[in-house]
């Protein structure tokens, strides 16, 4: 059975799509903390009965301020073997939150094991890392705060395991 043009909901197995959020510098007590646990709380609940889950974060500093070369080699070592690596850039592909839960659900049947979405630093993500990407994904033309990013991202994950779970996404 299909709801909204989306394979059934699964039930996690050994198989589960693990995701990892792989981002430059620290993301300290505050708003921008309390929201990203909000939702990576709501999307592991809500993704776990559906092979989604769970979800980590890591997170890398420059501590010598060596530039995107040294931020790329420190989240290149975060990026479990074998994920799917995602880089969050703004020249990457824009997608509707449906488009989006499609995708994720491509890759969970089609096998893969883990998810990593990189967000680089404040200039962003070295060539070197970009071109090496299975994905590059977009939130718009804006240049968003890569602080703020991984909020959204949290936020399009949940909505995503919402969407394949067959509820009503635009009312999360």
């Amino acid at each position: 059975m299909k709801r909204c043009g989306f394979p059934e909901a699964r039930i996690a197995g050994p198989k589960a799509l693990r995701v990892h959020i792989c981002a430059v510098g620290r993301l300290r007590a505050g708003p921008e903390r309390d929201l990203l646990s909000d939702y990576l709380t709501r999307f592991e609940r809500t993704g776990r009965p559906l092979g989604l889950g769970p979800a980590t974060e890591h997170e890398v500093e420059d501590k010598k301020n060596a530039g995107m070369w040294a931020e790329a080699e420190l989240l290149t070592r975060a990026v479990p073997t074998g994920a799917v690596l995602v880089t969050m850039d703004e020249r990457g592909k824009t997608l509707t939150s449906p488009e989006f839960a499609a995708q994720i659900a491509r890759w969970r049947d089609g096998g893969r094991q883990d998810l990593a979405f990189v967000i680089g630093g404040a200039d962003g993500i070295d060539a070197s890392l970009r071109a090496r990407a299975d994905f590059s994904l977009s939130f718009g033309a804006m240049v968003w705060p890569h602080l703020l990013v991984r909020v959204m991202l949290a936020e399009q994950l949940y909505r995503a395991a919402t969407i394949l779970g067959g509820g009503p996404y635009h009312r999360l």
